[in-house]
């Protein structure tokens, strides 16, 4: 079979081939083409399209596309049950479903800098994906710190970084240079550990400090309140459908963009835009 869908993938559109190579189809052939080809390209080339609006194989409600091949195929592999939250936590930035998903993300997101061929990175995903699984599989009671006084330094360590209490109210040069860096580069996919690099501080320290400076939220709520933010600006300019807007603001797929924003503003894009035209 071919399967088709949009290019540069991450999360969904590397998880989602694995799964059909690895459960439902090992010869399948998986094609990415830019989002505007890919329903003409999937008529002219007899492909399946997933992970984008308006296809059967797709995000729905507050499931993946990962989740729905698993319903759709009927796979009981239990390990494949464990890696759903993980991947559905990475692709839709619900990091607090699955602990694992934040590094799935992290990982997923440098590969997609690192490779700029698609292929290439389905094939670096496909090992990704074949590692995670095992772990799933074999691996999810192994801890890398199987020594008794290992444990110990590491809970002494965390005791003291959950206690330190740091002095003064002032917002430090590097929190107001963040902000600057999250306001110009909303469309893309920020990351703590890449934003480290260029602030030159350490991300564990980054993750640590973020929330006092940024109204208590983590990283990952205040992103999505930025982005919410830049929507409603570009809909109340009226220039751009909703569908770009998602895009302009770094979601992953517009039924992504349309929950999220739901979540922050009690309606829809939709229902915001219509109102705000009758202002």
């Amino acid at each position: 079979m071919k399967w088709i869908t949009r290019e540069r993938p991450k999360i969904d559109r590397l998880a989602c081939p694995w799964l059909i190579r690895r459960f439902i189809d090992k010869e399948a052939e998986i094609i990415y083409v830019p989002f505007d080809q890919v329903v003409t390209q999937a008529t002219a080339l007899g492909a399946t399209p997933f992970d984008i609006p308006g296809v059967e194989f797709t995000h729905y409600g507050d499931q993946c596309t990962f989740d729905y091949f698993i319903k759709k195929y009927k796979i009981k592999d239990k390990a494949v049950h464990t890696l759903a939250p993980i991947v559905r936590g990475a692709d839709t930035d619900r990091h607090d479903l699955a602990f694992q998903s934040s590094g799935l993300w992290a990982i997923s997101a440098g590969l997609a800098h690192n490779y700029t061929n698609d292929q290439e990175l389905l094939e670096k995903g496909m090992l990704l994906y074949d590692a995670l699984y095992s772990w799933a599989a074999h691996l999810q009671n192994v801890q890398h710190t199987q020594q008794p006084f290992e444990n110990l330094l590491l809970r002494v360590f965390n005791d003291y970084l959950t206690t330190k209490r740091g002095g003064g109210k002032k917002i430090p040069a590097w929190a107001n240079e963040l902000k600057a860096i999250i306001q110009d580069q909303i469309d893309t996919n920020l990351t703590l550990k890449e934003l480290s690099k260029g602030l030159d501080i350490n991300p564990s320290y980054l993750s640590r400090e973020f929330s006092k400076h940024f109204n208590n939220l983590s990283f990952g709520e205040y992103i999505r309140q930025e982005r919410i933010g830049k929507a409603k600006e570009l809909m109340q300019e009226g220039t751009y459908k909703l569908t770009e807007i998602a895009y302009l603001t770094g979601f992953s797929d517009q039924s992504h963009f349309t929950r999220v924003f739901k979540q922050h503003t009690g309606e829809s894009p939709s229902e915001y835009r219509r109102k705000s035209k009758k202002k």
